[in-house]
């Protein structure tokens, strides 16, 4: 048995080593997105449940202003990481040749981007867009590939009236009725819309993926120079980001309480229903289920660039190995469940 001295012995020196523990963890600054919402959950999740710890990482998370905005922030070296869609990841190293920044795991297997409009108003499908008002954030991932919908749908864009509207203003004049429809991501302005009092049956959603856009989504991406010089730290990032999703599959509510804590001012029910919307319909696919999670499909990517260049004009050869690496990833990828 030991004695008290011993006792508080022991006790000092546990406490001593988990203080050394999260001196030597390394500062790892995470830009994601948007801000704070339901999808984010698995994030703060990942630091709550101690797997970026286990990982001798201490994350700090920055809310973002749109799918765009944390490239630039990568590639300059602001942050190491961050989220962003890969399609616009694409484009930006395509007029930014060289530029130190590249996907090294693919979170939404299949892309958020939608199109939402209110029946009330005559938006049911795609053609109902011509001769209406379309509102669009221009740095929305969603209008990005507004031009790929267009044309795989037939759509005259002289028939639509493009207004250019705020994050903050999307949603609230689609339900003013200032818009016809909006460009977003699928679970955020459709939860958003309900927020603010929309009948959910007069909200029509048309997910871009159901409609003939083979693109993949968000992704974590990592500025590449940062990477050279810290492959183990970054393998361990993305385990963690893994054990985080895996987490919030497990017990969405729990997930949920961790959001909560960053942004109390949020409605905590509809913040889990908007993370159970993105596992559903992005992250827990078929495709994730049987490859596994974090990787892509060659194939696919080859087809979604494809894709990309009927919209947009490449200003130098596309290569693939450019925009996503699975280096940092295990072989086949993480299960989710």
């Amino acid at each position: 048995m030991l004695g008290a001295g011993a006792v508080l012995a022991t006790a000092l020196t546990a406490t001593t080593t988990e203080t050394r523990a999260e001196s030597h963890a390394m500062a790892v600054p995470f830009a994601l997105d948007w801000k704070f919402e339901g999808p984010a959950a698995p994030y703060f999740a990942a630091i709550d449940n101690g797997h970026f710890g286990e990982n001798g990482l201490s994350v700090e998370i920055t809310a973002g202003s749109g799918s765009l905005d944390a490239i630039p922030k990568v590639a300059t070296g602001a942050f190491p990481v961050g989220f962003a869609d890969i399609n616009s990841l694409i484009k930006f190293l395509d007029q930014n040749p060289g530029a130190p920044v590249t996907a090294v795991m693919m979170i939404y297997d299949k892309p958020p981007f939608a199109v939402i409009g209110r029946k009330s108003l005559g938006v049911s499908a795609p053609k109902d867009l011509e001769g209406k008002v379309l509102g669009a954030p221009p740095p929305d991932g969603a209008w990005a590939q507004f031009p790929i919908f267009a044309a795989e749908n037939g759509l005259d864009m002289e028939a639509i009236t493009v207004e250019p509207v705020g994050f903050p203003t999307r949603e609230p004049m689609l339900a003013e009725g200032n818009v016809a429809a909006i460009t977003g991501f699928s679970f955020s302005s459709y939860l958003n819309l309900v927020r603010l009092g929309v009948d959910e049956e007069d909200i029509s959603t048309l997910l871009m993926a159901d409609y003939g856009v083979d693109l993949y989504g968000n992704a974590i991406i990592v500025n590449t120079e940062w990477a050279a010089d810290h492959t183990d730290e970054l393998k361990g990032f993305l385990a963690a980001v893994a054990a985080g999703w895996k987490d919030a599959i497990a017990d969405p509510a729990a997930a949920t309480a961790s959001l909560i804590e960053r942004n109390p001012a949020a409605d905590a029910a509809l913040e889990q229903r908007r993370l159970q919307l993105s596992i559903d319909a992005n992250v827990l696919t078929d495709a994730t289920t049987t490859n596994g999670f974090g990787p892509i499909d060659e194939a696919r990517f080859a087809s979604a660039i494809e894709q990309i260049a009927t919209t947009y004009e490449f200003q130098n050869e596309p290569d693939a190995s450019l925009y996503f690496t699975g280096d940092y990833l295990p072989e086949g990828g993480f299960a989710l469940k």
